[in-house]
């Protein structure tokens, strides 16, 4: 009995406990529900009450707030901003055309607009066609017109009395006749000129002058620009060309090298009466000879100048038209023996646009020697040819120098004026008359020198 007893009081001592378990569950669970029941009537409480107290927006402000609903809030220190959408796969032609909205459009979302293309950039690069200042082209390039029959292109070097170039002139500081009429200019330009040189070197100087220039010729090559071009000949009894148009120093360099083995004429008066001049002779009479002794009179030597200029000229007048065509000469002046005219060689240079520039060294940069070299004299040539030259193409006066400094000096001297000379052209009416026509070019200034060619020779007609 008593067992049955204790039986009983311990199942009712674990349904008690069951009991009170489902309890706490059921009393935590409405505490929870009940919670989450006020806070959600609280949120609908306080909206209501903002929309009641906000006064009603207008139509503009509606529509502010509409554009704003895209501009993403600002992030939250509390919770992390949501992951941006991914973007939807499109046709790439269809996107392209999307993103060129019509010209004159708006567009009505407050997405930026990719900037407009800009236009391609013309520059003149180094090295090109000097531009024409009176009338440009309308793609921005200034390109030389190409000089046909009816085309007179006139270079012109302007300096001060103390030989300093004068910078800044313009179309309207120039008055050019030609044959007395005045012409009016279709082309000007000042800026500078590409050059193609025909460098021509004496070598029947003497031996001493011919060894400074030599040394001075260096001084030549460093004063062209990586754009010019040049050809070297070589004359004195014959002429010759040493190198073909290039624009490679070194190879200006490899043919002077060549040309070193000529040690050219010795110095002194020659010798007539030496021991192997004359056979065996017998009291000053030739054994089987005639009873007279023959005189001996001394060899001309020949200086073929004209021949030179006029070999160079012929090849520098195929070179490009664009470029300033210019024969520098390396002499002592003297001319003999040259099949050509002064008068024909001058032909061809003003016929081709070739100005001639000179470096006189030797006896003839001596100023006595200039002036006894106008004296013409039977058999001994010409002295005075090259300054003719010169002033005739428009190169100005000739460059006498002694020493070897100053010969460079007057490398670097002739290729600046050559290359920044003032252009100018007109048209002339075309003709098949060959005469020639003398220019004169006026500059409106008192005190200056100016260097420009005497006239020219009209093209043939075209046919």
């Amino acid at each position: 009995m008593a067992q049955t007893q204790g039986l009983w009081n311990g199942k009712i001592r674990q349904g008690f406990r069951w009991l009170l378990l489902f309890g706490t569950v059921f009393a935590l669970g409405m505490a929870a529900l009940y919670a989450q029941t006020a806070g959600t009537e609280s949120q609908a409480g306080q909206s209501s009450g903002t929309q009641s107290s906000q006064p009603q927006s207008n139509p503009s402000q509606a529509g502010q707030s509409q554009q704003d609903q895209g501009i993403p809030d600002a992030p939250s220190t509390v919770q992390p901003p949501p992951p941006a959408p991914l973007p939807q796969p499109t046709n790439p032609s269809h996107a392209i055309e999307q993103a060129q909205p019509e010209v004159g459009s708006s567009s009505s979302s407050g997405a930026t607009q990719p900037p407009p293309k800009m236009p391609p950039v013309q520059t003149v690069p180094p090295g090109s066609i000097p531009r024409n200042q009176l009338s440009p082209s309308e793609q921005g390039v200034y390109i030389l017109p190409k000089v046909s029959v009816g085309e007179v292109l006139i270079p012109v070097t302007v300096k001060y009395s103390d030989g300093r170039l004068v910078e800044g002139l313009g179309p309207k500081d120039f008055t050019v006749l030609d044959n007395g009429r005045r012409q009016t200019l279709t082309y000007f330009t000042s800026d500078p000129f590409e050059l193609s040189v025909a460098v021509v070197l004496d070598l029947g100087m003497q031996e001493v002058t011919l060894s400074k220039v030599y040394d001075s010729l260096s001084a030549l090559v460093g004063a062209f620009s990586p754009y010019d071009e040049f050809a070297f000949y070589t004359y004195s009894s014959s002429v010759a060309q040493q190198l073909d148009f290039t624009s490679k120093s070194q190879r200006f360099q490899e043919a002077l090298n060549q040309i070193k083995i000529y040690p050219g004429r010795n110095n002194g008066p020659q010798q007539l009466n030496d021991p192997f001049s004359v056979g065996p002779t017998v009291n000053g009479v030739p054994i089987n000879g005639p009873p007279i002794a023959p005189i001996q009179t001394p060899t001309q030597e020949a200086h073929v100048l004209n021949d030179a200029i006029l070999r160079a000229a012929l090849d520098l007048g195929k070179r490009d038209k664009s470029r300033r065509r210019v024969i520098l000469v390396v002499a002592d002046g003297h001319e003999y023996g040259s099949q050509a005219s002064y008068r024909d060689v001058l032909r061809v240079l003003e016929s081709r646009e070739i100005q001639v520039q000179a470096v006189v060294v030797g006896s003839g940069a001596l100023p006595v020697f200039r002036q006894v070299g106008k004296i013409h004299l039977k058999m001994q040539g010409f002295w005075d040819l090259l300054p003719r030259y010169t002033k005739a193409t428009g190169g100005g006066q000739i460059n006498a120098e002694l020493t070897r400094n100053a010969i460079e000096d007057a490398y670097g001297r002739i290729t600046s004026d050559v290359r920044n000379q003032y252009t100018m052209g007109y048209s002339v009416k075309s003709t098949p008359s060959s005469m020639y026509h003398s220019i004169d070019v006026i500059v409106d200034r008192r005190g200056l020198k100016i260097s420009a060619k005497d006239g020219y020779y009209p093209a043939p007609a075209p046919r």
